[in-house]
């Protein structure tokens, strides 16, 4: 048809080795209750410009992973090229060229994924796309942030005579490392999050960049490489900063609200640890942590939001538990959303002010009548993938405390 313009062929390429030894088998660890290396599946996925989808992996439990959540895995790549050492230009090399041989596949693009960087703004990759069909003449797009620390005031040391050297020369300025920051050039660093490189770039001129690279700017605050478990725990805690809106496997994970009028808790799984002991009375027994309540004590005193218990049980338990922790509790509910619409028509609070703390699947129909569901960091898989929150504490081992102290330290940041 005369006027149509064909849709570029562009190829979203993650690569996923299975022998990481920082964080072993880190691309399908749980990463706030979805394996790393789902983010940027879905990162691909919900581009709007993005045609297909791959995970270039060495390893056959990987390649599973990557297919339930919706990637390709048409190869798996030798073990050669699944070291330590291996760059990434031989393992993009052989996807195209088996892509080629195989199946007579030729993108014109690739866009290069990292799941070590999974925090990702929303728009980042078609921006990095759309940046690159712009500019036809460039050999590839980079994101990239502000240098957190000046290169121009960086040494290195001489192996023979131990006596430093300026890493860096500017034209100009006799010594930059004793220069002011401001008469300085800017400086950028690399983050994972996005390459997107004509394929020509790879092919032909050998290279993941080539010569002519444009920047996409990241906003410094998405910006994490996880590499070892302290990335980890601080790329988890990210995940909670209400800023920042970035890519997610699952449905769009809604902001705490602004003003919290209510928080709902479910009764086991969420304030005990899910397990009960039985005597021969019949008689039951459950484990709670003193710290939430001492969270809910502290949460009472210094805010005027309100807690309550909704539980399916009507063991005298937990009637006892919520009355030692001065908690209203609505027991023997089986339908939790009429009960919630209940309560706050009879309140008069709105759904968005509402918190909901659930920890199983019959906790998941109550997440759309709440503006924020939490999660404890054991909770079913279902619910942790659910919900807008994921608890760093298991329930009934500090999760309720954990969310208390957020919120307490949100009011006085406030203010």
């Amino acid at each position: 048809m005369v006027g149509m313009v064909n849709k570029p062929e562009i190829l979203a390429v993650i690569p996923a080795r299975g022998g990481s030894k920082g964080i072993p088998r880190k691309n399908i660890k749980d990463f706030a209750g979805f394996p790393l290396i789902a983010y940027s599946i879905a990162a691909a996925q919900q581009s709007k410009l993005v045609t297909r989808v791959i995970v270039s992996t060495d390893d056959e439990e990987i390649a599973e992973i990557a297919r339930r959540w919706g990637a390709e895995t048409p190869f798996l790549r030798p073990a050669a090229l699944a070291r330590d050492d291996t760059l990434d230009l031989p393992v993009m090399q052989h996807g195209l060229d088996w892509l080629a041989e195989n199946e007579d596949y030729h993108p014109e693009m690739v866009v290069w994924l990292r799941p070590t960087s999974p925090i990702r703004p929303m728009h980042c990759v078609d921006d990095a796309i759309q940046l690159l069909l712009d500019h036809p003449g460039a050999d590839s797009v980079r994101g990239v942030i502000p240098a957190g620390q000046n290169p121009f005031k960086m040494w290195t040391v001489d192996a023979d005579s131990g006596a430093l050297s300026p890493l860096l020369k500017v034209e100009g300025v006799a010594e930059p490392y004793n220069a002011p920051r401001q008469i300085l050039p800017d400086a950028y660093w690399q983050t994972g999050h996005i390459d997107a490189i004509w394929t020509k770039t790879i092919l032909e001129k050998h290279s993941m960049t080539g010569q002519v690279i444009l920047p996409l700017m990241i906003d410094p605050r998405y910006t994490v490489d996880i590499d070892i478990l302290a990335d980890w725990d601080h790329a988890e805690r990210m995940l909670n900063a209400d800023d920042l809106e970035m890519v997610t496997p699952g449905t769009l994970r809604r902001k705490m609200p602004a003003k919290i009028s209510l928080i709902v808790l479910d009764f086991d799984g969420v304030l005990t640890d899910d397990r009960v002991w039985v005597n021969a009375k019949g008689e039951e027994m459950v484990a709670a942590s003193r710290s939430d309540g001492l969270g809910l004590e502290r949460l009472r005193h210094e805010t005027d939001i309100e807690v309550m218990v909704l539980s399916r049980e009507t063991d005298r338990v937990v009637k006892a538990r919520c009355e030692k922790l001065n908690l209203p509790v609505l027991q023997a509910v089986l339908d939790k959303p009429a009960a919630i619409r209940q309560v706050l028509a009879e309140k008069q609070i709105p759904a968005a002010e509402v918190i909901f703390v659930g920890n199983d699947i019959t906790d998941l129909v109550v997440f759309p009548e709440v503006g924020f569901a939490v999660a404890p960091a054991d909770a079913h898989e279902e619910v942790v993938q659910g919900a807008d929150l994921v608890l760093s504490k298991k329930g009934g081992k500090g999760a309720v405390r954990e969310l208390c102290d957020m919120i307490l330290a949100r009011y006085k940041s406030a203010g």
